[in-house]
């Protein structure tokens, strides 16, 4: 970058600063319009695409621990950290990359996410021979919400603006959280159309937020083979624990060809939607091997079994199923690693508005998958949301708060006055 160009981001940001500081003044928005036809070499979407399944798998071993149903978008949550990853710095920025799985230089990273978003916008429009009422959906939106008068960088906004498509919508989380908290699950709720409602509970947002980052994605898909509702019956689901339930099992009266894969200890099928551009790729570990086949369900083991999909003849029945799963995804990321962006005498996002103050306050996901006769639909949102730590003084910090030894000296002399021990200060 040229001299110059640091000069005007400088004087723009001490501007911004100064009429902070006097209670007017706005922030400066991007004015960048998104960057509609990124040049990304095919390598580094490759390597984009891979990292996020990597990133999939790991964070399922690491929510699998609870019981009941899950469902979750991994693209979501990759998506929605790479626009906070934008901000982040220093050791920060190395956590999230690790666990996240985020391999390409910057320079490369969010472009490759710009294209790679942006394709898969252009999918519903690209799948052939599909009539316009049986077209699947898929819609991805990003935005941001930020304190009015706070000194965000312009380079950030830029980055986002033009990578994301995220504009920054204006709120004061000072004095109405409250109010930002219903436009935000009012912008999730519009964009998963109505799938995804109050993602954000009341008391979340509080007046020392000051940045909320959100992705929200809707898909809906006609089923290739659509099952006939009058085959539709009644029947037993075997539960892990040993009971029986009984459920809306969907079937099929003739086989169908699907791309279908055997391996010791599981079956695999890919169910195609219409248009031939997506697909639930469902795998089935044998009765008892459920437990230990998902002990060993990675990336690579997923990939393999992809592999291994071939065209045949299958008579396919499965169960009917809604559900939503929400999770607080704070815990789980720290404990995969990325600990330094929750603490905030550790977190460097010093990239988001040149001081070392805001650090990842929560992060929150929501998702519903519905599958029928028809299709499918599943809808997702991540929300993640900065919060404002107190100022870190310059220097060393020294928090005396355990036993210690002391000594009362003559500073000339070197001679000691007094001497001893604090062990209990009561």
């Amino acid at each position: 970058m040229k001299k110059g160009l640091f000069v005007s981001l400088a004087v723009v940001v001490i501007i911004t600063l100064l009429l902070s500081a006097c209670g007017g003044g706005k922030v400066a928005e991007s004015k960048l319009e998104r960057v509609s036809n990124p040049d990304v070499p095919a390598a580094d979407l490759e390597q984009l695409v891979a990292g996020n399944t990597a990133f999939a798998f790991d964070l399922y071993q690491a929510v699998n621990s609870s019981d009941g149903n899950l469902v979750y978008s991994p693209f979501s949550i990759s998506l929605a950290f790479a626009m906070t990853y934008a901000g982040a710095r220093g050791a920060t920025a190395s956590q999230m990359s690790d666990v996240l799985n985020y391999t390409l230089p910057e320079d490369q990273f969010h472009p490759a996410f710009n294209a790679l978003d942006l394709d898969l916008a252009n999918r519903p429009e690209q799948a052939a021979n599909v009539d316009e009422d049986e077209r699947f959906e898929l819609s991805i939106a990003n935005a941001l919400w930020g304190q009015e008068d706070w000194p965000f960088l312009p380079e950030f906004l830029d980055l986002l603006a033009a990578n994301y498509g995220a504009g920054m919508r204006l709120v004061d989380f000072e004095n109405a959280p409250e109010s930002a908290r219903r436009q935000i699950n009012d912008w999730v709720s519009d964009q998963t159309k109505k799938r995804i409602k109050d993602i954000i509970p009341p008391g979340l947002l509080d007046p020392s937020t000051r940045l909320v980052l959100a992705n929200a994605i809707y898909f809906k898909a006609t089923w290739e083979h659509e099952f006939d509702p009058n085959e539709t019956s009644d029947e037993p689901f075997y539960l892990l624990n040993g009971e029986t339930v009984s459920v809306e099992m969907m079937g099929m009266e003739t086989g169908e060809t699907y791309a279908y894969a055997a391996g010791d200890g599981w079956q695999a099928i890919a169910l195609p939607y219409k248009g031939g551009l997506t697909d639930m790729v469902i795998i089935v570990p044998d009765a008892g091997n459920f437990e230990a086949f998902e002990s060993t369900l990675t990336a690579e083991r997923y990939n393999e079994i992809l592999a291994a999909l071939e065209p045949q003849e299958v008579i396919l029945s499965m169960p009917k199923f809604t559900f939503e799963t929400q999770y607080g995804l704070s815990d789980t990321l720290i404990q995969m690693g990325i600990s330094d962006a929750f603490d905030p005498a550790l977190a460097d996002f010093s990239g988001m508005d040149g001081q070392r103050i805001l650090y990842i306050g929560d992060a929150l996901h929501k998702a519903f998958i519905a599958v029928d006769e028809k299709g499918t639909e599943a809808a997702a949102a991540t929300i993640i949301i900065m919060m404002a730590g107190a100022m870190m003084p310059e220097g060393v910090v020294l928090t005396i708060d355990r036993p210690f030894f002391f000594a009362i000296r003559d500073v000339p002399t070197g001679t000691v006055l007094f001497m001893g021990r604090m062990v209990d200060p009561r």
